[in-house]
């Protein structure tokens, strides 16, 4: 390859001849040859510059030893600042590319190329004799004069003058240097890559915020060495090929003020399902993920997918539950609408992106279309990745032991009571968290949040876009129903270096002469979670445990107003289950080098609804249901309606191809029990095993879990 790289670059130019056209007046100018003729200064350049070469060049030990005969061939620029810049080197030893280097970059600046009297920069190729020899003026000027013959042509050169700006932008490009590691640009949330770096966040003494993600880069950095990680990982392959799909970006370019990356995505598997009746499953996604920065302060990123897929039958079937107004027959859970692949399957476009913006080192804004998270454990009862992509603005301050991170979303129902003129429906969020770093072990972070919708065509309130406002008062000034608020407290407590201790409580609604009252009121709206973390558990290095309880109330996230339900498209964006529910979690995560397995266990109990003629009532589980519609006031307890009983395992291993892209091959197998109390044409019962093989890019958290 790289002889087929050097081929191309020395085409261009020939030995010590410029790639520009004759109608350059002047080529570069040592100070030696200052007030030589014009005629001489190509000879007196080629003199000077070999002749600095043979008095400065040091051969290599291993290349004398070796008795080594032989050539250099390189490439080089005089830019217009009369600076020598080496491009591209051809040497049997890496010892000579590094000698060439270091001459190269101790030649002395000389008086630029000039086309009409400006500056001008000029690309020669060369080449260096091993053993070195003497130059002579006699056979510069015969090289010269053999050149010159060389360009002589009868007919008129058409192309006479060609610009040289393509040229300098290429010549200006430079290795590239992982610049993402060290930038604004979101860290691609998964759980399983975060445990990489969680146990660092989360050291006693660190003045880190670990519960809005995705996480920044920057904000990791001081943490996690993200470079080290990827050398660590890197194969040692040196064909193109091999680089590219071992240790590399497809494609990764860096100038002087910008650069970017493009990697194609992935996710090609295959499995079955034991319980479905058709062959097998699939999903074939294919996809670019672009990331981008240019200066210092602006990053972005964009992705775009194309995929196809049929799931496991349960899958499938929540999928169709979610059927927006319209044509479309499912929502893809986490991914948005799908419209029929062939008879059984589904297609779903999806694309996401963001600008993020740092004016200076304690704020960040961005805006884009994709994915926030709000907490430290496998569940957020206050804002989860579990929903579709929707366009988001956020900011985050950081200062002192604070950072504030305000979210405003911009969400969508898509059910047919609530459509019109074939619309859908938008509503719009807006969520404070503050988290504050008490003390070396502990942190606690105020949580509020309000959705609303356009009633009286009042669009996005901007009495919510204040990011230090109080939601309730603001709910209470724009009428009873204008909006739907909530306030919530987070605690994280290290109790050493390897535990963590974390929980979130959530309200809705509370009233205290209900609570006093002991009646069990459908008033009293809250959740809360409790979990853990050990990191490196029993001493074994990449071993991450965790536990985590989940519970919230009926009719939590619901409303009164059909419309003010804290969901999109469908799905809650809070936890996936909605509310009417509690669960316990165990996780297992654990990373060696590029190996890595993943395990789930999930026992839960749900209330769901019956959905019958003779059993319409709203039972508190599915938040886009009224609250009016309850079957009482009191007497409101978890599982009521239709209770079921949820058992989900997980066990996945898998391999990391290629660490900067998170390219993947792995495996997963699934054990799925869902049991109600009774079977209804919406709601019947499960006993599944799934399992898959596949190859994915591992952008984002995808569940299967409900």
């Amino acid at each position: 390859m790289k002889y087929f790289i050097f081929l191309i670059l020395f085409s261009c130019s020939v030995h010590l001849s410029g790639q520009t056209s004759q109608a350059y007046q002047k080529p570069p100018v040592f100070a030696e040859c200052a007030g030589q003729s014009e005629e001489n200064l190509k000879t007196c350049f080629r003199f000077q510059l070999n002749s600095f070469i043979y008095k400065n060049f040091k051969l290599p030990e291993v290349v004398t030893k070796a008795n080594y005969k032989g050539e250099i061939k390189l490439l080089f620029e005089v830019d217009k600042e009369g600076a020598f810049q080496l491009i591209y080197t051809d040497a049997a030893y890496e010892e000579l590319k590094t000698e060439t280097q270091r001459v190269f970059d101790n030649l002395p600046k000389i008086t630029p190329a000039s086309y009409n009297g400006n500056p001008t920069f000029v690309q020669y190729s060369t080449k260096i004799n091993i053993p070195l020899q003497s130059p002579s003026q006699e056979e510069e000027t015969l090289e010269v004069i053999k050149e010159t013959k060389k360009k002589k042509t009868p007919n008129p050169d058409l192309n006479a003058v060609i610009s040289n700006e393509l040229d300098s932008i290429n010549a200006s490009l430079v290795p590239y240097k992982q610049l993402e590691y060290n930038s604004q640009l979101n860290i691609p949330f998964t759980h399983t890559y975060y445990a990489r770096f969680d146990a660092n966040l989360n050291a006693l003494g660190t003045n880190s915020h670990t519960a809005s993600k995705p996480y920044l880069y920057d904000d990791v950095a001081p943490y996690y060495d993200f470079k080290a990680e990827k050398e660590s990982l890197s194969k040692d392959v040196e064909s193109w090929v091999g680089r590219k799909l071992w240790n590399e970006h497809m494609v990764a370019v860096q100038g002087k003020d910008y650069w970017f990356t493009i990697d194609p995505v992935l996710d090609l598997q295959v499995g079955k399902d034991t319980e479905a009746d058709f062959g097998s499953t699939f999903n074939n996604t294919r996809g670019l993920y672009v990331q981008a920065g240019i200066g210092k302060k602006l990053n972005f990123t964009a992705s775009v997918f194309e995929s196809q897929g049929r799931f496991a039958q349960y899958f499938n079937e929540f999928a169709e539950s979610l059927k927006p107004f319209g044509p479309d027959p499912a929502i893809i859970p986490g991914r948005g609408i799908a419209k029929r692949f062939n008879d059984d399957a589904f297609d779903y476009p999806v694309a996401e992106a963001y600008l993020s913006y740092s004016p200076s080192r304690v704020f960040n804004v961005q805006f884009g279309h994709g994915k926030n998270f709000i907490g430290d454990g496998y569940r957020s009862l206050f804002l989860s990745d579990v929903a579709s992509p929707s366009p988001f603005l956020k900011t985050n301050l950081k200062f002192w032991k604070i950072k504030y991170t305000s979210t405003w979303l911009f969400l969508r129902d898509v059910r047919d009571e609530v459509v019109e003129d074939g619309a859908f429906l938008p509503k719009y969020m807006a969520n404070h968290y503050l988290s504050w770093n008490v003390s070396k072990r502990l942190n606690i972070g105020l949580f509020e949040s309000v959705v609303w919708n356009n009633a009286n065509d009042r669009g996005f309130d901007v009495n919510y876009l204040n990011p230090l406002i109080i939601f309730r008062a603001i709910e209470f000034e724009t009428g009873q129903d204008a909006g739907n608020a909530v306030v919530g407290l987070s605690a994280k407590y290290k109790y050493n270096n390897k535990v963590n201790l974390y929980g979130q409580f959530i309200i809705d609604e509370f009233s205290i002469s209900d609570v006093r009252a002991g009646n069990q009121s459908f008033r009293n709206k809250f959740g809360f979670q409790l979990g853990a973390k050990y990191f490196n558990a029993f001493n074994v290095d990449g071993l991450l445990l965790q536990a985590e309880y989940n519970q919230v109330r009926p009719y939590t996230f619901s409303h009164n107003s059909i419309v003010l339900n804290y969901g999109h498209n469908n799905q809650s964006v809070a936890h996936l289950w909605g509310a009417n529910f509690r669960e316990f979690i165990l996780i297992g995560r654990y990373n060696y080098k590029r190996w890595f397995a993943d395990g789930k266990l999930i026992f839960g109990e749900r209330g769901l609804d019956f959905n019958t003629p003779e059993d319409s009532f709203s039972y508190g589980g599915d938040i886009f249901t009224s609250e009016n519609n309850r079957p009482s006031d009191t007497g409101i307890r978890i599982g009521q309606g239709n209770r079921t009983t949820v058992f989900h395992g997980e066990l996945q291993a898998g391999y990391i191809i290629n660490p900067v892209s998170n390219l993947k091959i792995f495996t997963n197998i699934s054990y799925r029990n869902f049991d109600p109390t009774e079977e209804t044409n919406v709601t019947r019962r499960s006993n599944t095993v799934w399992f898959n093989i596949g190859l994915r890019t591992d952008l984002f958290n995808w569940y299967t879990d409900f």
